[in-house]
């Protein structure tokens, strides 16, 4: 019995001390896009100790950009604020793993606007202001706190 009831108090004890470094991250996919079906992905959001959003953007077989438009040259996140503003995030950075020929795609930023809503479009150049019209994916409207 004495030893049941070190073997609890030893997991109740690893648990206080993991909770406080999970994160309280809210992770949101993309839906299935007509543009770029083959691709797959995630938004990752949560909020720093300035009250900022940490937002992570992870994207997998997502096909060349040229192959998508041919008049354009990179991949661009943009942010639908809680006001309704459209951000540009920034350029999505692609790689491939030396053993699979997987697409692979992220980008991590902070932002001191609330997100409701993430989308990748295709543009010219990544200095853009205003998103184009093609949409590559999307995630639907969501709440962060």
């Amino acid at each position: 019995m004495n030893r049941s009831v070190k073997s609890i108090l030893l997991a109740i004890f690893a648990v206080m001390i993991i909770i406080p470094f999970t994160s309280c991250a809210k992770k949101f996919t993309f839906l299935n896009s007509t543009v770029v079906p083959g691709a797959d992905g995630y938004v990752k959001v949560e909020k720093d100790k300035n009250k900022n959003y940490i937002i992570n953007v992870e994207v997998s077989d997502l096909a060349e950009v040229e192959r998508v438009q041919a008049s354009k040259t990179t991949y661009v996140v943009w942010m639908e604020t809680d006001e309704g503003n459209a951000e540009n995030l920034g350029q999505l950075k692609s790689s491939t793993s030396f053993f699979s020929k997987r697409h692979n795609a992220s980008l991590e930023t902070v932002s001191s606007y609330k997100p409701v809503k993430i989308f990748i479009t295709t543009e010219e150049g990544v200095n853009t202001q205003f998103p184009g019209r093609q949409v590559v994916l999307t995630t639907e409207n969501f709440k962060v706190k």
